[in-house]
């Protein structure tokens, strides 16, 4: 057996140290060229117990075929991502790969934030890829499970869309929540002026409602809120990622009196002039909508306590 010296030991692994910093580097200088960092989320099994309490009695919403009883009925297709941030869950999301559009997303309102809108890179889950978390292949592109930055590129020209929230950063009670909602797996391409027209305010109404009358036992802010989104048959961005047909959202919270309130909104994903507003509807209302949309019926969205309660005032 050849004997190697110190020195030339020494050397060699120097040349790897060098190597390995080099890679880094390397590395480094694509993820900020790309404008993509990863997010610490986590690719679940079932949403109990790291994300089960962003859902009311820890129940998830129920969707033919999809998500029944918590569980994912096409493992292949349907993701469950507990979406971690900076060492906190801050909310939960279902992701559809073969669309690359979360299904829906599930968060607590606690309050409305208290900082400006954070300006950071869109981050994305390496997870959904079936990799590591190997940071030269989160730069790899086309992701074959998720939407990329990339399929944004020119959306307004090419589509008249852009990156919709579902759970928006308005929504978000710290900054560090904020930040996190900026990850394409709580993104839809959503038209234009649509996402900025009664979208938006319909997000800032909410927001003040809940602000206003959703309490707990502690007499704190809180509320839960579902939002999601209802593909298209096969209108795609990018040939690639699907462009849904319309979003909903609904909230249930206790008011003061601690009675059950709950609220739900909707609205098709197209073009809309000024002025629009979205009209205000009961859950069983959603649901109802929801059915024509996902085959097999069967859509609730809250536990039943949160199915025939009244709007809250204000």
């Amino acid at each position: 057996m050849e004997l190697v010296s110190p020195e030339s030991w020494r050397s060699t692994l120097h040349k790897k140290q060098q190597q390995w910093i080099d890679r880094t580097l390397f590395t480094r200088s694509r993820l900020q060229s790309s404008q993509f960092i990863t997010v610490l989320a986590l690719v679940v099994n079932s949403f109990h117990p790291n994300c089960s309490h962003f859902f009311l009695n820890g129940t998830t919403p129920n969707i033919t075929d999809i998500l029944v009883g918590g569980r994912v009925q096409n493992q292949n297709r349907y993701k469950l991502i507990c979406q971690k941030y900076k060492n906190s869950y801050r909310f939960a999301t279902l992701y559809d790969t073969t669309n690359m559009i979360p299904v829906f997303s599930a968060y607590t309102f606690t309050g409305p934030p208290t900082d400006p809108r954070p300006d950071l890179p869109w981050m994305i889950e390496p997870q959904l890829n079936e990799v590591d978390n190997n940071p030269e292949m989160v730069v790899d592109h086309p992701f074959p499970h998720q939407a990329g930055n990339n399929d944004y590129k020119n959306s307004i020209d090419s589509n008249g869309v852009n990156r919709g929230h579902l759970f928006p950063n308005l929504h978000a009670n710290d900054l560090e929540t904020q930040e996190s909602t900026f990850t394409l797996t709580n993104i839809v391409p959503q038209v234009v002026s649509f996402n900025g027209g009664s979208w938006k305010d319909m997000e800032c109404k909410v927001r003040n409602t809940l602000k206003d009358n959703c309490k707990d036992a502690n007499n704190n802010i809180k509320a839960y809120v579902v939002t999601g989104a209802a593909p298209s048959e096969s209108n795609k961005l990018n040939n690639r990622v699907n462009i849904p047909d319309l979003l909903w959202t609904a909230y249930c919270c206790k008011i003061n009196q601690g009675q059950w309130v709950a609220r739900a909104h909707w609205g098709e994903n197209q073009e809309e002039g000024k002025g629009k507003t979205l009209p205000s509807n009961t859950t069983a209302e959603l649901y109802e909508m929801l059915n024509q949309h996902y085959p097999g019926g069967g859509v609730q969205v809250f536990p039943d306590q949160c199915s025939n309660s009244a709007a809250p005032h204000g």
